[in-house]
């Protein structure tokens, strides 16, 4: 499909500042059904509050059924790297060009006492394509258990911690928005790698608004479960081998009326990966992701303050016939972010990232400029900081800069054709609608 393939991004700008016209109360989906104001459930969209996770991990049920829950979005973006060339450009022509970044349709909402949805359609303004995005269908309900009442739930969905009401893991942390325009390291756990590929389908207890526990199994997204991955062509998604184990557990606390909410918790997943994803035989290569985090925010209608940290270790054990250097590789991935809103309209975040491994030439050292590593190695590392202005709850503004220390594997020259780390900075400006 090529929807919206010959329209205008200046004509869809229009559509969507048209709609922005209507009462903010109107919008989105979540708001209308529930009554509540998006800052309610967001310090600041999308990271959750204390009531916008238990909104979720209820099933997203609170509230009447709404007659038509449907809601919009419209990402236009900018973004200009330190130094392009004719090597860069070829690899990306959107550099230093405005763009229509995504523009995706939601069907979000209750489906029933117990049963709600997240459901997106995206399309891709860069590479012109569109697909399903993030889905997520659940059943929630309570149980008394010693005096105390158990929140319980099952899940459907298609993309690993899509699911998941902290902000710390890749589906939902830190930078929530990056452009497509920009060259990213690339190496990443296999963890951040399976959305809309994969069907998982998981279980989950909340036990006195304290303990977290969730257990799923993903498996690939073919035959019954091809809807999860509509519009993702077969041959470029991953083959799973069975049904693959992830786990959840977290503690978390809430205290003077959710003002102030801390959570540490532990994930993983374990799975086994068939090298060719057209041949659904044969060995196959395990990947082992665990990882840790924690998360923290203050939030009052003045000043909201969060700061997530996540470690993710990946241990990857290779089928004999890999085409890498070495039987087993090891990947480790750093992310720190804190921020802070003023008056729910003026924020800053700052971040750090960083991304080390074992050298593996055969998997890294694709002999190519720019996205190349001519050492084979995976490490990467820099620097976030992001500005927002909220003009409106439903439109957010967004001034983005990128630095890196290390890219692919070094400082200079990482790609044997002398592009530095630093030639890939980038600063990036997102118009981000919602509707």
């Amino acid at each position: 499909m090529r929807l919206f393939a010959n329209v205008p991004w200046r004509t869809i700008v229009a559509v969507i500042l048209a709609c922005c016209v209507v009462p903010a109360r109107a919008v989105p989906s979540f708001a209308r059904q529930t009554g509540f104001d998006c800052f309610t459930c967001h310090v600041s969209w999308p990271e959750l509050t204390p009531t916008g996770r238990l909104f979720k991990l209820n099933g997203y049920t609170l509230g009447p059924r709404l007659t038509f829950p449907v809601a919009g979005m419209v990402q236009l973006s900018h973004a200009a790297t330190h130094t392009g060339g004719v090597d860069f450009k070829q690899n990306f022509p959107e550099d230093r060009e405005t763009v229509l970044q995504q523009a995706s349709l939601f069907f979000n909402g209750k489906l029933s006492d117990h049963v709600g949805i997240f459901s997106q359609l995206t399309y891709d303004g860069v590479e012109h394509h569109t697909s399903i995005d993030n889905v997520d269908l659940r059943y929630a309900n309570r149980v008394g258990v010693a005096g105390h009442s158990l929140l319980y739930g099952f899940t459907l969905h298609n993309n690993p911690q899509v699911q998941d009401v902290y902000n710390t893991v890749s589906a939902w942390g830190f930078p929530f928005a990056s452009s497509p325009a920009a060259n990213a390291p690339a190496a990443a756990p296999l963890i951040e790698n399976l959305g809309q590929q994969v069907a998982g389908m998981g279980a989950y207890v909340l036990w006195r608004n304290t303990f977290y526990a969730e257990l799923t199994a993903y498996r690939t997204g073919n035959h019954l479960f091809s809807p999860l991955r509509l519009g993702v062509e077969r041959d470029t998604a991953a083959s799973l081998d069975g049904y693959n184990p992830y786990w959840r557990f977290a503690l978390q606390h809430d205290w003077d009326g959710g003002r102030y909410s801390a959570m540490i918790g532990t994930l993983g997943l374990v799975a086994d990966v068939f090298p060719d994803n057209k041949l659904l035989t044969g060995p196959t290569d395990r990947f082992r992701d665990v990882g840790v985090d924690a998360q923290y925010q203050y939030v009052t209608n003045r000043h909201r303050f969060s700061g997530q940290l996540s470690y993710v270790r990946e241990r990857v054990s290779w089928n004999p016939g890999a085409q890498t250097s070495n039987g087993t590789d090891e990947l480790h991935a750093l992310r720190a972010k804190a921020g802070y809103y003023f008056d729910r309209k003026f924020g800053i975040n700052v971040a750090r990232f960083r991304v080390d491994g074992t050298a593996d030439s055969g998997l890294y050292d694709t002999g190519d400029a720019v996205t190349g590593s001519t050492n084979g190695s995976p490490d990467s590392d820099g620097y976030i900081a992001e500005f927002n202005y909220l003009p409106r709850r439903d439109i957010r503004l967004t001034l983005q800069f990128t630095r890196y220390g290390k890219f692919n594997g070094a400082r200079r020259d990482y790609d044997g054709a002398g592009r530095n780390a630093a030639d890939n900075d980038t600063v990036y400006l997102l118009g981000w609608f919602m509707f």
